[in-house]
Parts: C-alpha cells; structure tokens; sequence
C-alpha cells in the first residue's frame, strides 16, 4: 500500500511540472501582434511585454503598463490557432507585484477577450508565473484583470503550445 501512495505521488509532481516548456520550445508570442486596453504612459506599451527581457525592475526596463482602470487587459494576437500548453507571465518585481492577482489567462477564437478561462492567477509569491491551459485552442491569449480598478503590469509574457490542425473539415462534392 505504501508503494502504491509512493508511486501516486509521484505520478501527480509528474504530472505537475509537465505544463513547463519543454528545452527549446518556440515562444508562440514573440512573433504575434500585440495590443493592451490602454498605456499608462510612451514608455510602456504592449510590445515591451514580448521583447525577450525578463527583468523584473519596470525602472531599469520597462515592462508593458496599462492605465489605471476597470477591466484592463493586454492580448497577443498568434495569427494562427493554436492548442495552448502553458503561459509563462513574468511579473513587476520593483513594487506592486500584488496587482496581477485575480488576473484571468483567457485563450480563445475571440478579439474581444470574451474567451474561456485557462487559469486565474491566485499566487504571486514569484516572480515568474506558469499557468497549464492544456491544450485549450484559439488565435488568442488575453491576460485581464476583471471587476476592479487596478494597472495591469506584464514585464514578459511567452506562449508555448502546438499549432491546431483543422483535421475533421472535408469537402463533399
């Protein structure tokens, strides 16, 4: 009995780690389209949230900084439809860290934002952030902060997933 608890247990921190990318992975954002709900000033727009830099300190580098306001949100467009694995989001570290909790990970077919959600984000205790959303599919991965007032604040996101393949659509002639 207790090797089979053993081997449980292990089956589950298993299966916990295998939402990280895998070595080598392509970061499907990087080469997606960008936009946010609005920018809190020139110095932060959107694109600063998929430039590669993972630094944490908005002062030495600038992450992507929405206004102060309800509902805000940043999106990446991935031009494709994509199965979703997992989202890394890299967070404020200088201050504020606190502003992403709450925040809503949502992967759909829909501009909008009104997609699923793949995760909420309820621990902010690090600043690196690794959501599973499972293969969830769509061409578009928002990051929204609902019902409340507050600055949504992204110093990276990275996307990794595997392109969808439309398999079940045939022609009948």
């Amino acid at each position: 009995m207790k090797c089979m608890v053993v081997l449980l247990a292990c089956a589950a921190a298993g299966l916990a780690q295998s939402c990280a990318p895998q070595p080598g992975a392509q970061n499907l954002a990087k080469s997606g389209a960008v936009r946010q709900s609005s920018i809190y000033s020139a110095l932060y727009p959107a694109e600063k949230a998929i430039d590669g830099i993972k630094e944490t300190n908005s002062f030495t580098r600038p992450c992507a900084i929405t206004a102060y306001e309800k509902g805000a949100w940043w999106q990446v467009d991935l031009r494709n439809s994509y199965k979703v694995g997992s989202v890394v989001i890299v967070n404020r570290g200088d201050c504020c860290s606190d502003r992403l909790k709450g925040a809503e990970i949502r992967v759909g077919n829909s501009a909008n934002n009104n997609n699923q959600v793949c995760a909420t984000i309820t621990n902010i205790s690090q600043t690196t952030i690794t959501v599973c959303c499972n293969g969830m599919e769509g061409r578009y991965l928002s990051i929204v902060i609902p019902g409340r007032n507050e600055y949504l604040q992204l110093c990276e996101v990275e996307v990794y997933g595997e392109e969808s393949k439309n398999e079940g659509q045939k022609l009948c002639w």
